[in-house]
């Protein structure tokens, strides 16, 4: 056998005691002769570079170099599910897609629900060949390099798999990982993960590969998506993907009818404790797929599914103090402190108390015994007090403080709010750095090399004071500073000089005025064009602009009122921030769609719904979210809501599929 022969032979062979071992819990071998297997592999595939392989098993151990993710469209949108938390609610979805199917027999597959992130996997010619987060749904990042670290996601298929097909999943850190990772972060005094869900996502999301391969990640994959399905069932579809070797829960059930569907329910509420992940509900699908795309979807989740949460786990504790923090706008958010107690698998020492009428409708006293869940909530929440343990060593009754813990300004408390604020946006230094920290985020400015911890250590030296400040930094004036090297120095300073191409809606919503968020920010900057006249805008000329309600309005007026403020913005204009939009971006490609009203629902092939969105605004049409009699006609993509078809066709509304539209804009 030649080497390159015993390459190819290393790989398959190793290949498959992975899956032995990772997915069905079987080993075949020792882990020394698998490690040695591994260490010959790994020197041969050295000795011969013509043989590299993007799925080969020595990719699992991960690479050390920096890699930026990039955004990839979604071929079929990841939309989120339905949540009910009641039977009743159950009960309903069950005979409304009982009712829509005509009283047709169909099944439910039932599914544990894995806390995790969403991943979806693309195979071509049973090698994975590309990995992309959930994102917003429309598209996602890029983080194939870091799955392939995942010991149970196969990088090579076996068996009649499909020559194409997406499957998608979940990411998960084991409870074990999770508990020995916050131990590491404790003993460095290193942030804690709240949940092995934000561990995993934040794992997930890390630069250095190397890193995510030694936080032992699993996973867990529950719908096959392709022209190619092998089966017209969801259930059949996982057993036969299972085969292919993907990790597929053992604990997947078909139900009959609504007694089956709660008897699972019922024995994983006790059960799914004892899993060695996190769990937080369960999944019903309807199981047939032809079933499935007569049911169709809503613009948000489909209705052929719907996700059973289960009901928050509470625990006992006593209260030991409550502090208050201050937010990047102002905030400020009561915080309890809490004797620490076990609860969803990690120990609970803090809770939100979330705002002043929270804390009088407890009437909390230092020392209650307090009811806490966690639930969703990735800060968990006091929702009662033990009254009958209270004794004569009480503590005083809490009370919402009336000034900033920060900076001592007196606190206000607009009409019709639940929460206080901090009025000193310009001295009080969590808003300070908070701000600066809003301003480079990846939404808004993408700074490159910039985090919180960089900010909080400029901010301390006297380097920043505001986000004008970044604008002026030179490499000599942080090359040097704690943990920062030449290279980093030059990244930051490079990082800042290439943000003054963003164009000006992101950094419209990058100054963080107050309710202006991303979509706000487009509006706002599409309809004055430029910071000036934005600036000048009275608060009935912004309400004129779509979507711009008073409250947002009036944050605008406020913000631009202030000389500190308007300084600011100066100052960024001097840098050479894009104060106005770019005149190829107000370019309206023709009046084609002109006074048309436009429906759009359905899954695409071609383009994102927000891509079409665009289009019809640029050929001067307008987007409209429901179907009247004023509707010029329906933008339809597969698997067009029930719904809509049927009020279309009633009101004889024309229907257009994405290749008549495309036509008409030629």
């Amino acid at each position: 056998m030649t080497e390159q022969e015993q390459i190819l032979s290393l790989r398959e062979q190793l290949h498959k005691h992975n899956y032995n071992y990772y997915v069905l819990n079987a080993p075949a071998i020792s882990d020394k002769e698998f490690d040695d297997m591994m260490h010959l592999l790994q020197e041969l595939e050295q000795k011969h570079p013509e043989m590299t392989d993007a799925n080969s098993p020595t990719m699992r151990v991960g690479s050390d170099l920096s890699k930026d993710f990039k955004q990839v469209q979604h071929r079929y949108p990841m939309l989120s599910l339905g949540n009910t938390y009641s039977e009743s609610e159950l009960t309903d979805f069950y005979n409304r897609v009982k009712e829509l199917l005509g009283n047709e027999e169909f099944e439910i597959c039932c599914e544990l629900k894995f806390d995790g992130t969403s991943i979806s996997l693309i195979y071509e010619n049973g090698k994975l060949v590309q990995a992309v987060t959930r994102g917003d749904g429309e598209k996602g990042d890029d983080v194939t390099d870091n799955v392939k670290t995942i010991k149970t996601i196969p990088l090579v298929l076996h068996g009649d798999y499909p020559q194409s097909f997406e499957i998608r999943g979940e990411i998960l850190m084991p409870w074990e990982v999770f508990e020995e990772l916050n131990k590491e972060r404790e003993a460095k005094e290193e942030p804690l993960f709240a949940n092995p869900r934000n561990a995993a996502s934040g794992t997930l999301k890390l630069q250095n590969s190397t890193i995510v391969a030694s936080r032992k990640l699993d996973a867990y994959l529950y719908y096959l998506l392709g022209d190619q399905v092998p089966c017209e069932g969801h259930y059949e579809n996982m057993q036969k993907a299972a085969s292919w070797g993907f990790k597929i829960s053992e604990h997947m059930r078909k139900a009959k009818n609504l007694q089956d569907v709660f008897d699972y329910i019922k024995y994983w509420d006790v059960e799914r404790k004892n899993l060695p992940v996190a769990t937080d509900g369960i999944v019903l699908k309807v199981n047939s797929l032809r079933q499935q795309r007569h049911l169709g979807f809503t613009a948000k989740s489909p209705r052929w599914a719907i996700a059973y949460k289960f009901q928050a786990e509470k625990a006992l504790t006593r209260l030991n103090q409550v502090t208050f923090q201050v937010g990047r706008t102002g905030v400020i958010t009561p915080v309890a402190n809490l004797e620490p107690v076990q609860l969803s698998g990690t120990v609970v020492k803090r809770a939100s108390l979330h705002n002043a009428d929270i804390i009088e409708g407890l009437d909390l006293h230092i020392g209650d015994m307090v009811y806490v869940e966690k639930g969703g909530e990735i800060i968990p929440k006091i929702t009662g007090v033990d009254t009958d343990s209270r004794g004569f060593m009480l503590g005083d009754k809490v009370r919402f403080i009336a000034r900033c813990p920060e900076c001592g300004t007196p606190l206000v408390r607009f009409e019709g709010e639940a929460a206080h604020y901090c009025p000193n946006d310009a001295g009080c230094p969590p808003q300070i750095k908070g701000k600066i920290e809003h301003f480079i985020s990846r939404k808004a400015m993408a700074i490159d090399g910039l985090g919180p911890e960089t900010v909080d250590l400029f901010y301390q030296i006297g380097l920043v004071h505001n986000v004008a400040d970044l604008y002026s930094l030179k490499a000599i004036d942080i090359r040097g500073l704690d943990r920062m090297g030449d290279k980093s120095a030059v990244k930051i300073i490079r990082g800042i000089a290439d943000s003054k191409q963003v164009p000006f809606e992101r950094v419209l919503f990058a100054i963080g005025i107050r309710f202006v968020g991303e979509t706000a920010a487009k509006k706002l900057a599409k309809a004055f064009g430029n910071i000036e006249a934005l600036g000048n805008a009275t608060k009935e000329q912004l309400m004129e602009v779509d979507e711009i309600g008073e409250k947002i309005a009036q944050s605008v007026v406020t913000f631009f009122a202030l000389p500190a403020n308007r300084t600011l913005i100066n100052r960024l204009k001097e840098a050479g921030l894009q104060m106005e939009k770019q005149a190829e971006e107000e370019v309206i490609h023709s009046n084609k769609l002109a006074g048309l009203l436009i429906v759009i629902s359905g899954l695409f092939r071609h383009h994102s719904r927000e891509e079409y969105k665009d289009m019809i605004e640029k050929h001067g049409g307008k987007n409209v979210g429901s179907i009247s009699s004023r509707t010029s006609f329906v933008l339809a993509g597969e698997n067009m809501g029930p719904a809509k078809l049927e009020k279309a066709q009633k009101l004889g509304i024309k229907i257009i599929n994405e290749d008549d539209f495309l036509q008409m804009l030629l």
